[in-house]
């Protein structure tokens, strides 16, 4: 996984996957395969202007709106923490999935924009990392097994 140069409100993590771009992006837009992957619970309305909110970590709850469903090249939504983790308001910052097909699978490459702070920025780095990296484990047709951040509400999420 790479992290390109980001300007200071935004985190870039790219990452390749085994798994065509179909397989990967319905990972976003199906609620118990988002679940598979990052999660606990929530309620999602995978459509433009659909809301969702969903319980990421301990007391660590995002919500948000879906801004554009293209599948399965994109999906942008809006996040941010109703509790716990970062104060970073529900809808304060922007989430962008890109899938470009490769030889060997999918390219993701995901942009988090609108972050109000440096320390924001390295915590949501660290949690989308670490979501990715199960993600990736699931769209390549393996078990991530349990999150071991789930009942740790002082673990950064993203």
């Amino acid at each position: 996984m790479t992290t390109p140069a980001n300007p200071t409100d935004t985190v870039t993590l790219e990452r390749r996957i085994a798994a065509r771009p179909e397989t990967v992006f319905g990972f976003f837009t199906d609620r118990e395969k988002w679940l598979s992957w990052m999660g606990a619970d929530g309620t999602f309305s995978f459509e433009p202007g659909g809301a969702y909110r969903t319980r990421v970590s301990g007391e660590n709850v995002a919500s948000g709106r879906f801004l554009i469903v293209d599948p399965p090249r994109r999906l942008v939504f809006t996040w941010g923490w109703e509790s716990g983790a970062m104060p970073v308001p529900p809808g304060s910052s922007t989430v962008e999935i890109t899938l470009e097909p490769t030889a060997d699978g999918t390219l993701l490459r995901l942009v988090h924009r609108g972050l109000p702070s440096p320390e924001a920025c390295a915590a949501h780095e660290e949690g989308w990392r670490h979501y990715v990296t199960r993600l990736a484990v699931v769209a390549e047709g393996g078990d991530p097994g349990p999150d071991g951040w789930m009942e740790q509400p002082q673990q950064p999420a993203h």
